[in-house]
Protein backbone atom coordinates (compact mmCIF):
# COMPACT_ATOMS: atom_id res chain seq x y z
CA UNK A 1 0.00 0.00 0.00
CA UNK A 2 1.09 3.60 -0.60
CA UNK A 3 -0.13 6.98 0.09
CA UNK A 4 0.12 9.31 -3.11
CA UNK A 5 -0.07 13.04 -3.52
CA UNK A 6 -3.53 12.86 -3.37
CA UNK A 7 -6.08 11.76 0.03
CA UNK A 8 -5.62 8.11 -0.97
CA UNK A 9 -4.18 4.56 -0.03
CA UNK A 10 -3.77 3.02 -3.07
CA UNK A 11 -2.98 -0.90 -3.01
CA UNK A 12 -3.92 -2.11 -6.60
CA UNK A 13 -3.31 -1.35 -10.23
CA UNK A 14 -5.58 1.35 -11.46
CA UNK A 15 -6.80 0.41 -15.44
CA UNK A 16 -8.33 2.71 -17.81
CA UNK A 17 -11.04 1.19 -20.27
CA UNK A 18 -12.60 2.94 -23.16
CA UNK A 19 -13.13 3.27 -26.79
CA UNK A 20 -10.32 4.56 -29.22
CA UNK A 21 -10.08 7.94 -28.70
CA UNK A 22 -11.26 8.75 -25.10
CA UNK A 23 -7.90 9.61 -23.57
CA UNK A 24 -6.98 6.02 -22.11
CA UNK A 25 -3.19 6.74 -22.91
CA UNK A 26 -3.01 10.45 -22.28
CA UNK A 27 -4.77 10.74 -19.20
CA UNK A 28 -2.86 7.16 -17.64
CA UNK A 29 0.19 8.41 -18.71
CA UNK A 30 -0.75 11.74 -16.75
CA UNK A 31 -1.98 9.91 -13.95
CA UNK A 32 0.90 7.97 -13.01
CA UNK A 33 3.03 10.90 -13.34
CA UNK A 34 0.89 12.75 -10.58
CA UNK A 35 0.66 9.41 -8.18
CA UNK A 36 4.63 8.70 -9.04
CA UNK A 37 3.93 4.96 -9.85
CA UNK A 38 4.73 3.57 -13.56
CA UNK A 39 2.52 3.71 -16.44
CA UNK A 40 2.03 0.51 -18.78
CA UNK A 41 0.02 0.26 -22.34
CA UNK A 42 -1.10 -2.56 -23.39
CA UNK A 43 -0.84 -2.26 -26.71
CA UNK A 44 2.87 -1.54 -26.40
CA UNK A 45 3.30 -4.77 -24.88
CA UNK A 46 1.22 -6.68 -26.40
CA UNK A 47 3.42 -5.40 -29.70
CA UNK A 48 7.10 -6.05 -27.86
CA UNK A 49 5.65 -9.69 -27.19
CA UNK A 50 4.48 -10.06 -30.56
CA UNK A 51 6.95 -8.40 -32.33
CA UNK A 52 5.19 -6.44 -34.76
CA UNK A 53 2.34 -3.58 -34.33
CA UNK A 54 -1.10 -3.94 -33.78
CA UNK A 55 -2.82 -3.19 -36.67
CA UNK A 56 -0.06 -6.04 -38.48
CA UNK A 57 -1.49 -8.71 -35.79
CA UNK A 58 -4.99 -7.67 -36.65
CA UNK A 59 -4.23 -7.86 -40.57
CA UNK A 60 -2.06 -11.26 -40.20
CA UNK A 61 -3.78 -13.37 -36.98
CA UNK A 62 -7.22 -11.71 -36.83
CA UNK A 63 -8.82 -9.95 -33.59
CA UNK A 64 -9.31 -13.08 -31.95
CA UNK A 65 -5.68 -14.51 -32.14
CA UNK A 66 -4.79 -10.63 -30.68
CA UNK A 67 -7.70 -11.33 -28.50
CA UNK A 68 -6.22 -14.11 -26.94
CA UNK A 69 -2.69 -11.90 -26.87
CA UNK A 70 -3.86 -9.31 -25.31
CA UNK A 71 -5.33 -11.20 -22.29
CA UNK A 72 -2.59 -13.22 -21.61
CA UNK A 73 0.11 -9.87 -21.96
CA UNK A 74 -2.59 -8.31 -19.05
CA UNK A 75 -3.01 -11.30 -16.76
CA UNK A 76 1.25 -10.86 -16.98
CA UNK A 77 0.92 -6.99 -16.23
CA UNK A 78 -1.70 -7.49 -13.42
CA UNK A 79 0.71 -10.38 -11.82
CA UNK A 80 3.82 -8.68 -12.12
CA UNK A 81 6.06 -6.41 -9.30
CA UNK A 82 5.01 -3.82 -8.70
CA UNK A 83 1.67 -4.06 -8.00
CA UNK A 84 0.43 -0.66 -7.69
CA UNK A 85 0.99 1.09 -11.54
CA UNK A 86 -1.70 2.49 -13.93
CA UNK A 87 -2.26 0.61 -16.88
CA UNK A 88 -4.02 1.67 -20.36
CA UNK A 89 -5.78 -0.88 -22.10
CA UNK A 90 -7.15 -1.47 -26.29
CA UNK A 91 -10.61 -0.38 -26.70
CA UNK A 92 -11.48 -4.28 -26.72
CA UNK A 93 -9.96 -5.54 -23.92
CA UNK A 94 -12.64 -4.99 -21.15
CA UNK A 95 -15.18 -6.33 -23.93
CA UNK A 96 -13.42 -9.99 -23.54
CA UNK A 97 -15.32 -11.59 -20.40
CA UNK A 98 -12.31 -13.31 -19.05
CA UNK A 99 -10.13 -10.06 -19.45
CA UNK A 100 -13.30 -7.67 -17.40
CA UNK A 101 -13.75 -10.49 -14.71
CA UNK A 102 -10.03 -10.27 -14.02
CA UNK A 103 -9.91 -6.67 -14.12
CA UNK A 104 -12.47 -6.22 -11.67
CA UNK A 105 -11.30 -8.23 -9.51
CA UNK A 106 -7.49 -7.45 -9.04
CA UNK A 107 -7.59 -3.63 -10.09
CA UNK A 108 -9.40 -0.21 -9.71
CA UNK A 109 -11.26 -0.17 -13.55
CA UNK A 110 -11.90 3.75 -14.79
CA UNK A 111 -14.18 3.87 -17.64
CA UNK A 112 -13.50 7.33 -19.85
CA UNK A 113 -16.76 7.42 -21.17
CA UNK A 114 -16.69 10.32 -24.33
CA UNK A 115 -19.16 11.23 -26.97
CA UNK A 116 -19.58 10.56 -30.69
CA UNK A 117 -18.12 13.75 -32.26
CA UNK A 118 -14.97 13.76 -29.08
CA UNK A 119 -14.17 9.89 -30.77
CA UNK A 120 -14.50 11.07 -34.07
CA UNK A 121 -12.64 14.19 -33.70
CA UNK A 122 -9.51 12.04 -31.81
CA UNK A 123 -9.40 9.34 -33.67
CA UNK A 124 -9.58 10.82 -37.30
CA UNK A 125 -6.20 10.94 -39.70
CA UNK A 126 -4.60 8.35 -37.48
CA UNK A 127 -3.57 5.02 -38.74
CA UNK A 128 -2.90 3.22 -35.68
CA UNK A 129 -7.14 2.00 -35.09
CA UNK A 130 -6.99 -1.48 -37.26
CA UNK A 131 -10.92 -0.78 -36.90
CA UNK A 132 -10.56 2.57 -38.62
CA UNK A 133 -8.76 1.78 -41.59
CA UNK A 134 -10.10 2.48 -44.92
CA UNK A 135 -13.64 2.99 -42.79
CA UNK A 136 -16.09 5.32 -41.89
CA UNK A 137 -15.36 5.85 -38.70
CA UNK A 138 -18.31 7.72 -37.56
CA UNK A 139 -20.33 4.66 -38.33
CA UNK A 140 -17.82 2.24 -36.59
CA UNK A 141 -17.73 4.02 -33.83
CA UNK A 142 -21.25 4.56 -33.25
CA UNK A 143 -21.77 1.02 -33.53
CA UNK A 144 -19.20 0.51 -31.01
CA UNK A 145 -20.89 2.94 -29.16
CA UNK A 146 -24.27 0.86 -28.92
CA UNK A 147 -22.27 -2.69 -28.62
CA UNK A 148 -19.61 -1.81 -26.07
CA UNK A 149 -20.80 0.92 -23.35
CA UNK A 150 -23.29 -1.01 -21.10
CA UNK A 151 -19.97 -3.47 -20.99
CA UNK A 152 -17.77 -0.82 -19.93
CA UNK A 153 -20.70 0.60 -17.35
CA UNK A 154 -19.69 -2.28 -15.36
CA UNK A 155 -15.99 -0.17 -14.59
CA UNK A 156 -16.06 0.77 -10.85
CA UNK A 157 -15.39 4.14 -11.75
CA UNK A 158 -16.96 5.84 -14.76
CA UNK A 159 -15.16 9.57 -16.07
CA UNK A 160 -16.94 11.41 -18.59
CA UNK A 161 -14.63 13.22 -20.65
CA UNK A 162 -15.11 16.18 -22.79
CA UNK A 163 -13.37 18.34 -25.07
CA UNK A 164 -11.16 19.46 -22.65
CA UNK A 165 -7.78 19.96 -21.50
CA UNK A 166 -6.12 17.23 -20.11
CA UNK A 167 -5.29 18.47 -16.58
CA UNK A 168 -9.41 19.30 -16.08
CA UNK A 169 -10.06 15.58 -17.14
CA UNK A 170 -6.79 14.15 -15.14
CA UNK A 171 -8.39 16.27 -12.00
CA UNK A 172 -11.68 14.90 -12.88
CA UNK A 173 -10.67 11.13 -12.49
CA UNK A 174 -8.45 11.76 -9.35
CA UNK A 175 -11.33 13.73 -7.78
CA UNK A 176 -13.37 10.09 -8.54
CA UNK A 177 -10.40 7.67 -8.11
CA UNK A 178 -10.23 9.44 -4.27
CA UNK A 179 -14.55 9.40 -3.85
CA UNK A 180 -14.06 5.73 -4.60
CA UNK A 181 -11.51 4.68 -2.44
CA UNK A 182 -12.98 6.99 0.52
CA UNK A 183 -15.91 4.68 -0.07
CA UNK A 184 -14.27 1.25 0.18
CA UNK A 185 -12.71 2.19 2.83
CA UNK A 186 -15.61 3.66 4.81
CA UNK A 187 -17.29 -0.35 3.94
CA UNK A 188 -14.44 -2.13 5.47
Amino acid sequence: MIKNGSDFILNKPIVMVGLMGAGKTSVGRALSRQLGIPFIDTDKEIEAAAGCSVVDIFSLYGESEFRRVEQRVISRILNSAPSVKVISTGEGAFITTEVRKELLKKAITIWLKADLDILVKRTNFRDTRPQLLNADSRKILSQLINERYHIYASADITVETKDESLRKTLNKVVEALNSYIKEKEKNV
